[in-house]
């Protein structure tokens, strides 16, 4: 998959307007959120992980990290991370623009009640040099996902 269709979907669906471009990298949750202007938390990222022989996806808020017992408990199995060897051909994306827009047959998306603590969100678009503004039901909408699940530890919040 690659930006121009991700621009092509979202050009469709009335949201190009949404999407930012850069020169400089957005691959990771920090490097996104100094291009876009925002906290770390907003960044939607997509995180991909090992399931049945395939993967399935889990977009969550930028500064959570997985609870291994919550991801257990919902998908059934453990959270093992794609190997970056693995994330193009199962995800259809590179590694570092992972989003979750135009996933593959059988890839399942699912978005994490992290999101919901921020009115505007930004997921990858593709690439990593890229990201696109929008509210949860938008992301909800334009991703189809198979449904909500609670898989992230809390925020931590330092003195």
């Amino acid at each position: 998959m690659t930006i121009e269709e991700v621009r092509a979907f979202l050009a469709r669906r009335g949201y190009l307007d949404r999407l930012h471009e850069f020169d400089a990298s957005t691959a990771t949750v920090e490097l996104a959120a100094v291009q876009l202007g925002v906290d770390p938390d907003q960044i939607a990222k997509t995180l991909s992980f090992y399931r049945d022989g395939g993967a399935v996806l889990v977009v969550a808020a930028g500064s959570r990290r997985i609870d291994n017992h919550k991801f257990k408990e919902h998908f059934g199995c453990k959270a093992r991370m794609l190997a970056r060897e693995d994330v193009e051909r199962l995800t259809g994306y590179a590694a570092g623009g992972v989003c979750p827009f135009l996933a593959p047959e059988g890839v399942e998306v699912w978005l994490d009640v992290s999101l919901r603590d921020h009115d505007t969100v930004y997921p990858a678009a593709g690439n990593a040099h890229s990201g696109v503004a929008l509210r949860c039901g938008e992301l909800e909408s334009l991703t189809d996902p198979a449904g909500w699940c609670d898989v992230c530890k809390a925020l931590e919040v330092r003195p």
